[in-house]
């Protein structure tokens, strides 16, 4: 084994070791945790505020710059997809619409 791959071996065992000990902090305590209460009631957004940090730039952005037409089948889908959650409140019947609005724009029409 070369030096490179010692280290390496070592990297890898430590950041292991590191993983394994931040995960079981919370088993290591025989004492109950209790989030502070800002601290619960931010941790109510973090699932919307995931979906829109991966869903929003795939809607008004393509290869990484800012898309500048309005010619673009995503956002008739992304507002048709709003338009039917707000209505419906139905995440199923969000999706098929905004892909029924879509797939035509986007195949048939070339946006």
């Amino acid at each position: 084994m070369s030096h490179d791959d010692l280290w390496m071996f070592g990297v890898i065992v430590g950041l292991s070791v590191v993983t394994v000990v931040a995960r079981s902090f919370f088993f290591l305590s025989n004492q109950d945790w209790q989030l502070p209460h800002w601290a619960q009631r931010g941790l109510q957004y973090a699932p919307i505020a995931a979906l829109s940090a991966v869903v929003v730039p795939e809607i008004v952005m393509s290869q990484g710059v800012l898309i500048t037409t309005w010619q673009d089948a995503r956002l008739f889908a992304a507002a048709a997809g709003v338009l039917i959650y707000f209505a419906k409140r139905d995440v199923l019947l969000t999706i098929i619409g905004g892909m029924a609005v879509y797939l035509p724009l986007h195949l048939g029409l070339g946006f």
